[in-house]
């Protein structure tokens, strides 16, 4: 554990303040950093913005949610580890609590007013989801090579194997990154390092793995479905690498294509997310509560959350005490790019399926979604707002 005489405050006051930042921090991942910045460093100055940017370096390094990565981190870097625990927990817990109560409230979107609203948040999905891919296409794929390497991504996600063509795509762009991508130097002034024992880091590294290989094996040999979904919903949460949003595609393949959650609800429901502060990352639990045949509706959600997030927690909880001497590597630097690359493809390749295929179906629809994009990218307006406004809209269209 860190030293306790390190420690520059408490657990609770930790959780205080990410409580207050999970109710207000609308706007996605960048936003949530840009409250991140604002609460934690120019106010409560808990770190530098050395550090600050480094902790974003690596939280976008590693898979899983960014935001609720920098979270942890900096709860840890507040007050160890139980710090890091109170931080994404209170900062979850808004928008979960939120979502639970859209997958239990589900029926009350069964007549044609409610489909007519379920119907507006897809489509708002729909310009969230292509304004995902503009901001990622130019961070993360600007040159030639990478652009190329990413329209190999889509090709590769809509003509390979369906259940294994996602991790193809990134297993396929951090290989080519080996060898095409790795920079000539590294700008090593953002250090992160925490006085942290590094035996619990390995203690983490070792739960990271042996979930991700032991859960397939017992799901395969209890056939319980609580199992089966920890298992498909921690593998999902271990390939999430670029931003939250492309979790769409990997959760699609593990439950809609299962069978678990209808295409329709699952769609809403990513809409929805878009509406709520906090992190994105809570669509698991959402999914985990709406899938159907069950009685363990709230046990599944729980486990849907947990899976989801866990192995982002858990690498970044792996990686902190280590990241200087891991990021001077430039072979992990280049596999990165190809990775983030091959994201950006992945995430094409979800907005045309099954996002646009299941959800603009005609003219109006097409214009409804072209102007929450228009609204999200050049007017600049929060997407909270814009699913309101699709929304109603929707409702009123004919």
């Amino acid at each position: 554990m860190r030293d306790s005489s390190n420690l520059q405050g408490s657990a609770i006051e930790v959780f205080l303040v990410f409580l207050r930042l999970g109710c207000v921090s609308f706007g996605g991942p960048v936003a949530h950093l840009g409250y991140f910045q604002q609460e934690l460093v120019v106010q409560r100055r808990w770190c530098d913005e050395d550090r600050f940017s480094g902790m974003i370096a690596l939280a976008q390094s590693l898979p899983g949610p960014s935001s609720s990565q920098v979270c942890f981190g900096m709860g840890v870097l507040r007050a160890g580890w139980l710090g890091g625990i109170a931080a994404w927990t209170a900062f979850t817990l808004p928008s979960a609590l939120l979502m639970f109560a859209f997958a239990f409230g589900s029926p009350l979107f069964s007549g044609p007013l409610g489909q007519r609203l379920v119907h507006g948040l897809q489509l708002v999905a729909v310009a969230v989801v292509a304004q995902a891919v503009l901001t990622m296409q130019r961070s993360l794929a600007p040159d030639r090579p990478r652009l190329a390497l990413a329209v190999a991504a889509v090709a590769l996600v809509l003509f390979g194997p369906r259940r294994i063509a996602t991790l193809l795509a990134i297993a396929a762009g951090g290989g080519a990154g080996l060898f095409l991508f790795r920079p000539p130097s590294l700008n090593r002034s953002e250090g992160v390092a925490l006085p942290l024992a590094k035996s619990w880091a390995l203690l983490c590294c070792f739960l990271l793995v042996s979930l991700l290989v032991g859960l397939p094996i017992l799901a395969h040999r209890t056939g319980s479905l609580e199992v089966r979904v920890l298992s498909a919903f921690y593998r999902t949460g271990a390939l999430v690498f670029g931003g939250g949003h492309v979790v769409l595609p990997l959760m699609q393949n593990a439950v809609v294509a299962r069978g678990w959650v209808s295409e329709p609800v699952f769609l809403s429901g990513y809409g929805a997310a878009q509406a709520l502060p906090g992190p994105l990352f809570t669509f698991g639990g959402f999914l985990g509560a709406s899938i159907a045949g069950t009685s363990h509706r709230m046990l599944l959600g729980l486990l849907g959350l947990f899976g989801l997030s866990a192995p982002g927690l858990l690498a970044m909880a792996a990686v902190l005490p280590f990241w200087d001497k891991l990021r001077s590597g430039v072979w992990v630097q280049g596999a990165l790019r190809g990775i983030n690359a091959a994201v950006v493809g992945v995430l094409i390749a979800a907005l045309y399926t099954p996002l646009w295929t299941s959800t603009v179906k005609h003219g109006e629809d097409f214009c409804f979604a072209l102007a929450a994009f228009v609204l999200l990218t050049a007017g600049k307006v929060q997407p909270w707002i814009v699913v309101v406004g699709i929304g109603a809209a929707s409702l009123l269209a004919r």
